[in-house]
C-alpha cells in the first residue's frame, strides 16, 4: 500500500494500526479517532486494504459516509479500487461494506449451526474440561479423551466424597497439600473448581450446552465416573451443606491461631456411650489456611468457656457492654412479674444486686449462639488461642 501511494503521488499524513474487531459499532478506539482527526481536517482520505478493514457495521459505515457527504472525506483508496465523494461510488462503498456485514452474520451462523451438530453427536464444544484433553489428530478432531494423568485423582476425589464422607474443603486440602495437584495450566486447583467439577455431568457422560439452556446432550466421551457415583456424591455434599447452613458455632471467627494467625473453626463429634446413647462433643482447632502443618492444639468447647471466664475476670465491666443488656433483661422479668401477680409481685430484682460478670459467665454457659457472639464482640482486645489458652492482645 505504500507502494501504491509512492506510485499515485498520495502523501501520507499518518499510519495508524488497530487490532480490535470490526463487527460492533463505536468499539473500535482507533476508528473512533480518525472518525475525530477527519472532523478535524487534519487528513482527507483514507489508504486501505479493503472496504471491509474499515467497517463490518452499519454504524460504522454511516460515519464513514456521512463524512464524505461533509467533504471532509474526499476519498478512499484500497488496494484495487477507488471510493470518491460520488453518488455511485459511495453506493459500491455501502454495498461492499453491507456485504462485509453480511459475511460477519452468516459466519456466525455457521458456527452456532457447527456447534449444535458438535453437541448432537456427543462431542464437547470447547476446551476440554479438567481430567480430559482435547484431541488434536486429524481424524478425531473435536473429541476428548481421558487424561492418563489427571482423570484418576477426579475420580478418587468424588470417591473421597462418597466413601470417606470428606467435605469440599478437605478434599481441596487434600488436592493442594498432599497431592500438590495443578491444573493444565500449571495452576492449584480453587475451592470454587473443586465444587464445580462435582458439579459436572459430564464425567459420567452427559452435558449441558449452552449453560443454563437446560439443553442437554449425551457425550460420545469415555467416562471417568459412574452416574451412580455422581449421584451419591451430590447428596453427601448437599448434606454437609445443610448440615453447615443448620450448624452455628458460637465461638468461630472469634478467634486467631496462636502459632500461625490462621482463624479457628469449629466441628461436632459424636460418640455412642455404653448406655447405648450418643454424646455430641464440639471441638474448635486452628483452620490452618495459613499452615497447613500448624500443630496447634485441639479445644473442647467446655474446656474453650472455662478459659473464657478467666477473660471476663480480667476484662473491665464496661468493656463487657452487659451492663444495659443484663438491666433490660431485668426490668423486663419485674415487668412479667407484675402482670403475672396484677400488680403486687411477691418477687423482684434489684439491679444492684446482680453481679455483671456473674451474669456474662452465665450467657457463656447458657445462652444462644448469638448472645454469647454478641457478648466477645464487644471485647476491644484480639482473642489468642493457643495450647488450650487464651489470652487478650491489644
Amino acid at each position: 500500500m505504500l507502494q501504491l501511494a509512492d506510485r499515485e503521488g498520495l502523501e501520507v499524513v499518518t499510519m495508524k494500526r488497530e487490532s480490535h474487531s470490526a463487527k460492533e459499532t463505536g468499539q473500535r478506539p482507533v476508528f473512533n479517532e480518525i472518525i475525530e482527526e477527519l472532523k478535524q481536517e487534519k487528513f482527507n482520505a483514507i489508504l486501505t486494504w479493503a472496504p471491509d478493514r474499515i467497517s463490518r457495521n452499519a454504524g460504522d459505515l454511516g460515519k464513514i459516509v456521512d463524512l464524505m457527504d461533509s467533504g471532509k472525506l474526499h476519498m478512499i483508496r484500497t488496494f484495487g479500487q477507488t471510493f470518491g465523494n460520488n453518488p455511485n461510488e459511495k453506493f459500491l462503498l455501502m454495498i461492499l461494506g453491507s456485504q462485509a456485514k453480511l459475511e460477519n452474520d452468516n459466519r456466525g451462523i455457521n458456527v452456532k449451526r457447527g456447534l449444535r451438530t458438535r453437541v448432537e453427536m456427543g462431542l464437547w464444544p470447547g476446551m476440554a474440561p479438567l481430567g480430559y484433553l482435547n484431541q488434536k489428530l486429524m481424524d478425531r478432531k473435536c473429541q476428548i479423551v481421558i487424561d492418563p494423568e489427571r482423570a484418576p485423582i477426579i475420580k478418587k476425589m468424588f470417591e473421597k466424597v462418597v466413601y470417606e464422607k470428606w467435605s469440599g474443603r478437605k478434599v481441596y486440602n487434600w488436592l493442594r497439600f498432599d497431592l500438590n495437584f495443578y491444573t493444565r495450566g500449571n495452576k492449584p486447583l480453587t475451592l470454587s473448581g473443586v465444587y464445580r467439577i462435582f458439579n459436572m455431568p459430564i464425567y459420567y457422560g452427559p452435558f449441558e450446552y449452552p449453560r443454563n439452556s437446560d439443553n442437554w446432550y449425551q457425550g460420545s466421551h469415555t467416562p471417568i465416573i459412574t452416574q451412580e457415583l455422581f449421584e451419591k456424591a451430590q447428596e453427601q455434599l448437599k448434606r454437609d451443606r445443610i448440615v453447615r447452613e443448620n450448624r452455628e458455632f458460637a465461638f468461630t471467627k472469634l478467634f486467631t491461631c496462636g502459632m500461625c494467625e490462621s482463624g479457628i473453626t469449629a466441628q461436632e463429634k459424636y460418640k455412642e456411650l455404653k448406655d447405648g446413647t450418643t454424646a455430641k462433643y464440639v471441638y474448635y482447632s486452628c483452620s490452618k489456611a495459613r499452615d497447613r502443618n500448624c500443630k496447634n492444639k485441639y479445644i473442647r468447647e467446655e474446656e474453650l468457656i472455662e478459659e473464657l471466664f478467666k477473660v471476663i475476670d480480667k476484662v473491665s465491666i464496661n468493656e463487657l457492654g452487659m451492663r444495659i443488656k443484663l438491666e433490660e433483661e431485668i426490668k423486663r422479668f419485674n415487668r412479667l412479674q407484675r402482670l403475672a401477680t396484677k400488680g403486687t409481685p411477691k418477687y423482684s430484682i434489684n439491679e444492684d444486686d446482680v453481679n455483671t460478670r456473674e451474669y456474662a459467665k452465665y450467657v457463656l454457659r447458657e445462652g444462644t449462639p448469638l448472645e454469647k457472639r454478641e457478648l466477645m464482640g464487644h471485647l476491644r482486645s484480639r482473642l489468642i488461642l493457643k495450647e488450650k489458652k487464651i489470652t487478650l492482645v491489644d
